[in-house]
């Protein structure tokens, strides 16, 4: 039985025009997928206002407004009018917080989880219509090659 020798070669690097188009594409997915997913959002939801909820039950735990205006990349005062909005939805608490009397502390409530849950189960039935074009396997690969590019371009937010 023979083996393949392991492969000592350097693969190609992309350019910067083809990494430009794969870049739009993303975009372009991006802007359809979110006008199509955001149609569907139920509970009055925007979709800033789904990615928190989502940003939460993702990672867990608390953060300051500060603190998710910068992972959102939004001015703090585009993140106060968002949580604003979800407070007074009863998703998310704020409250002071206990080590700096001027600073806030924001968590999602069981109701915030639950619309965030409500807008998944949403969403599903919003993609419906693409569930045959990829492969388990496809899709796999995706998420991957996505979660690669994501966590590069968090990491290198200053460059």
């Amino acid at each position: 039985m023979s083996q393949d020798p392991p492969s000592n070669t350097v693969q190609p690097q992309a350019s910067e025009a083809d990494l430009f188009r794969m870049f739009n594409e993303i975009g372009i997915v991006n802007q359809l997928s979110a006008t199509r997913f955001e149609r569907n959002l139920s509970d009055g939801l925007t979709l800033s206002q789904f990615s928190v909820l989502n940003n939460f039950v993702r990672l867990g735990g608390t953060r300051s407004p500060k603190q998710l205006a910068d992972a959102f990349q939004v001015t703090k005062g585009a993140m106060t009018n968002t949580l604003g909005k979800l407070a007074h939805k009863g998703f998310v608490t704020i409250s002071p917080n206990p080590d700096d009397a001027r600073a806030k502390v924001v968590a999602i409530t069981a109701s915030g989880q639950q619309a965030r849950a409500r807008a998944i189960a949403a969403a599903g039935d919003s993609f419906s219509d693409v569930v045959g074009l990829l492969s388990v396997a496809e899709v796999a690969q995706l998420i991957e090659l996505l979660t690669r590019i994501r966590a590069h371009l968090d990491q290198h937010r200053e460059l």
